[in-house]
């Protein structure tokens, strides 16, 4: 297959080069151009990128019949360009290599870490080629988003993400524009919060919770995962929107905060399903709703925060794959297919759900647009929320 490329590329060089020396006549009616329609022709056998690649040649212009001419100083290019698409369709057939790191910014045991497990297991079996979980705690995640987003662009490093990522930058000094500096890949799943309460609280609904908490202001206390997290970042925004205010009482970790609430020690959590949902069944707490724009398929009795009582609240707790800024298409499209073919499988989706997500692959496009919106997202509500890590 590569000999079959390789010489269809080399055939395109030449026909360039020989479309260039038999073309005089036409040089004369236009002294500056040279007629390419050749080449063309012959980047269609290459498919759809080396003719995006052709249409960028500076000079280039479009004549009758389709043909494309160039200027003389632009032949250069037209030769850089194919080569530039030959290495990269080479590259991306033999790719990968070696083993591929996907970096996890939380320490193992987690649910990122477990997604992040499955998924390099499932790779390595799909793709011949080792893919390593390398987990990079630390600094709100900031050392594993570092980590990866610094690595060379070679698709031999990616980082698994959550919406600690769209969050980090607007908490911590950053050594990267976490806007701009990553190449999208793939989102994984997406999933709800669920809001909580022990059973004492008397308000049975979250329209009762928010009356409760406007006339008891700063009494009710809400547990999470630690500052500046995703289940702590969803409940100030929760606060923001509703107009109340509550406690704030950090854990280090959604197991610790969930069983505190249990206890009674505070009275609010923001949980997982898979965490909350068996000891909502067990009476032991109460779920009042769930952060999604959408109901929870297992859970239709429950309803979204939007439809309880604050109206456009909307907050998902997802997976992606992204990889440094730079990364060859080839290769994200590559990645992006055998990620999608997995995630799509059965025992992937059962064990997603066991997270309390669910499958949502995304295009690049889509994601990218995603983590630029939530970045601004949540940069209003740790201003607004005044929230500050010490």
């Amino acid at each position: 297959m590569k000999i079959r490329f390789y010489s269809r590329f080399t055939a395109a060089i030449v026909a360039f080069l020989s479309s260039w020396s038999l073309c005089a006549a036409a040089r004369a009616g236009s002294p500056n151009r040279v007629p390419v329609l050749l080449v063309w022709r012959i980047a269609d056998g290459l498919g759809g990128s080396a003719r995006v690649l052709l249409r960028r040649v500076p000079g280039a212009r479009c004549f009758s019949g389709g043909a494309y001419g160039v200027t003389a100083f632009s032949i250069k290019w037209v030769l850089a360009l194919l080569a530039a698409f030959g290495v990269t369709a080479a590259h991306a057939q033999s790719y990968p290599a070696k083993p591929v790191r996907i970096i996890v910014a939380s320490a193992p045991g987690g649910g990122t870490d477990f997604v992040g497990r499955v998924l390099a297991s499932k790779l390595t079996d799909a793709m011949g080629q080792q893919f390593i979980v390398e987990n990079r705690p630390g600094a709100g995640s900031m050392l594993g988003f570092e980590a990866g987003m610094r690595a060379p662009p070679d698709g031999y490093t990616f980082n698994l993400i959550t919406p600690s990522y769209s969050i980090t930058p607007n908490l911590y000094a950053i050594k990267f524009d976490a806007a701009n500096d990553f190449t999208p890949v793939i989102r994984v799943a997406s999933g709800p919060l669920i809001a909580v309460v022990h059973p004492s609280v008397p308000a049975k609904n979250l329209r009762e919770l928010i009356a409760l908490a406007k006339s008891r202001p700063d009494q009710i206390a809400y547990g999470t995962s630690g500052q500046g997290g995703i289940v702590h970042l969803a409940n100030a925004q929760f606060l923001h929107m509703a107009g109340i205010r509550m406690t704030h009482v950090p854990y280090k970790g959604g197991g610790p905060a969930l069983t505190e609430l249990i206890a009674g020690q505070v009275q609010l959590v923001f949980a997982t399903p898979q965490a909350a949902l068996s000891q909502v069944k067990a009476g032991r707490i109460r779920a009042l709703a769930v952060t999604t724009a959408a109901r929870l398929p297992s859970e239709p009795a429950i309803p979204t925060l939007a439809e309880a009582g604050v109206p456009g609240y909307e907050v998902n707790n997802w997976h992606a794959v992204i990889g440094p800024k730079g990364v060859p298409r080839a290769i994200v499209d590559r990645m992006h297919a055998e990620i999608g073919k997995v995630i799509r499988t059965k025992e992937m989706e059962e064990r997603l759900r066991g997270d309390g997500v669910l499958p949502a692959p995304s295009t690049p496009e889509a994601l990218q647009e995603q983590i630029r919106r939530e970045i601004v997202m949540w940069r209003d509500v740790v201003k607004a929320a005044g929230i500050r890590i010490q």
